[in-house]
């Protein structure tokens, strides 16, 4: 009995720290929440986003910055994009002007590398899913909230928990971990706890589901038609698995679920029956809840900046992202004010941003330490992880020829950089490691980009090369990308890859990118999968094919009428 009780007395001991931390947490919550003027309560719902890293605190783009944030009282800010030591100067001199400390969000969809130059790039969640690995997708996310918070950013839009079963799906896609609902459902929670534990706060999202739309919510507003028991089947059991996992935060989804709100053209960041009767009653969840970036065009074009805001509010939300507070404070406040956005509303929304930031530390903020950047973000340690996820995920779905791998001689190769966009690309210029890496394995390499840019006569130049060479490599980009609207190539690329499929010499082909494009070519004999376009995924391309390494990589989408999710075949 005497030990049962020591058991017992030492359990308690180890919980009183933590006990006592939520405790102080709590108090400062209520504290700072009472103190709180009615401008305070409605700024804490704003997120506003800045572009950029560095900003002298005299320059204007500064001086807006300090007015949303001692003026307006907004309770975060968006980083978009920037560099390391920038962004945290910047960081640090927002929170300094902040009489609540802020949430900062940040889109580490690929890693902190998504929007910080030099910091570690992580695969996208589709080569996590193909790579299998719930250790792996918790090490991504762990490295990726250490570099984060060592340039103050202390909350990550990510994981996406969407369940990407539509191929014609321009805007999620390879942002996915993937079709299985399993499989995602477990990489989803592997995900947060990674991120949660690196003590930052993960998120997400789209709620209640994107995966299954054919448009892209940035140009249009998707309509999904599915009842509640296919929502419970498909969308719903990665979100469930998150809030199970204790995700911090949720973001909406700009998407109109008819079976849960009544009203025609309300998407999901506006309904009530999604944001509180689904996600709050149904699913108990009661962390922060964002919507998403509310400048997007299926709510732009629906309904007006401050409308918008005080819908969303209404409906269950209680943070608005990419909020302009020039519009959007008034149109809020004055909500308040007239009674049609109720102060209890108000208290709960904010008492979730306050807890937030509490579990984040923030009632006890302390800027970035400078000094750390240069020995944390883009370390070696997370730039090795980073390459062997890209290395397990590389799938081989077809190589009807036995053309891989193909090992490095003299003879003479074409290599073909197939582009579906000349500009746009938002990490710069893509194919040129594999450019670079090709010739150094087969010296008499030729290397030809293709575009939308490309003329008709360059076209039939490619064809001739490619009678003159001993093999032909195709390496094919097809970027996932907001307001782009497709995951497409042009009809004049289909037609030179259904060309070059017949020539009778070894062939390979390694799609970079959206992977669903042996639908549109299904004549290509080869078929290797990335999943993303970074030069760790080109690298690992490069080493599947010459040998270096195996191809370990299982599809985690189908390809309906060819191959089943799980499908890769091994070298």
């Amino acid at each position: 009995m005497r030990n049962h009780t020591a058991l017992a007395t030492l359990v308690l001991l180890i919980a009183m720290p933590s006990f006592a931390q939520d405790r102080r947490a709590e108090a400062w919550v209520q504290r700072t929440l009472r103190s709180m003027s009615l401008d305070e309560k409605v700024g804490q719902l704003l997120v506003p986003v800045i572009r950029g890293g560095f900003r002298n605190i005299e320059s204007d783009s500064f001086l807006k910055l300090r007015r949303d944030i001692v003026d307006f009282h907004v309770g975060g800010y968006h980083v978009s994009a920037g560099d390391a030591a920038g962004m945290a100067v910047l960081i640090n001199d927002m929170q300094r002007f902040a009489r609540v400390p802020l949430l900062i969000t940040a889109d580490l969809e690929g890693g902190p590398g998504y929007v910080i130059p030099a910091a570690t790039r992580f695969p996208l969640g589709m080569a996590l899913g193909a790579a299998g690995s719930e250790d792996l997708a918790y090490k991504a996310a762990a490295a990726t909230a250490k570099e984060a918070r060592a340039v103050g950013i202390n909350v990550d839009f990510y994981p996406v928990a969407d369940v990407q079963n539509n191929p014609a799906n321009p805007i999620i896609n390879i942002r996915s971990f993937g079709e299985d609902v399993g499989r995602v459902s477990a990489l989803t929670r592997a995900y947060v706890r990674g991120v949660q534990d690196g003590g930052v706060l993960a998120t997400a999202k789209h709620f209640p589901g994107h995966g299954d739309v054919a448009s892209d919510s940035h140009l249009e507003l998707p309509v999904i038609d599915f009842d509640r028991a296919r929502l419970d089947a498909v969308e719903l059991p990665p979100f469930r698995a998150a809030i199970a996992e204790g995700v911090g935060a949720i973001m909406t989804a700009h998407i109109v679920i008819s079976a849960l709100e009544p009203a025609k053209g309300v998407p999901a960041t506006l309904s009530r029956g999604v944001l509180t009767g689904l996600l709050r009653d149904d699913l108990k969840f009661d962390g922060l809840l964002f919507t998403d970036a509310m400048d997007m065009h299926a709510i732009t074009k629906n309904f007006g900046e401050g409308d918008a805001a005080v819908r969303s509010i209404e409906a269950g939300a209680d943070s608005v992202l990419y909020a302009n507070a020039e519009t959007v404070f008034p149109a809020l406040k004055a909500a308040v004010e007239s009674g049609r956005i109720p102060m209890s509303r108000v208290d709960e929304a904010v008492r979730r941003v306050l807890r937030a930031k509490a579990r984040l530390g923030l009632d006890r903020y302390k800027p970035s330490d400078l000094t750390t950047l240069s020995t944390v973000v883009g370390s070696r340690e997370h730039r090795q992880l980073s390459q062997q996820i890209s290395d397990a995920a590389i799938t081989l779905v077809r190589d009807e020829r036995n053309s891989v791998p193909l090992r490095p001689s003299g003879q003479r190769v074409l290599h073909i950089n197939l582009l579906d966009s000349r500009t746009g690309w938002r990490e710069g210029p893509v194919g040129q490691l594999l450019a670079a890496e090709i010739p150094k394995r087969f010296p008499r390499t030729t290397t030809i980009q293709i575009d939308d840019g490309t003329t008709r006569n360059e076209y039939e130049m490619v064809r001739k090369m490619a009678d003159m060479v001993d093999a032909v490599v195709v390496s094919a980009f097809i970027r996932v990308a907001a307001y782009k609207g497709s995951i497409d190539l042009n009809r004049e690329q289909k037609l030179l890859l259904d060309d070059l499929s017949k020539i009778q010499k070894p062939f390979v082909f390694a799609l970079f990118g959206s992977p669903y494009l042996l639908h549109h070519v299904p004549s290509l004999p080869s078929y290797i999968l990335t999943y993303d376009t970074h030069p760790g995924a080109e690298m690992a391309a490069v080493k599947a094919i010459t040998g270096e390494i195996p191809f370990k990589g299982k599809l985690p989408i189908s390809l309906p009428g060819l191959y089943p999710v799980g499908h890769g075949l091994t070298r």
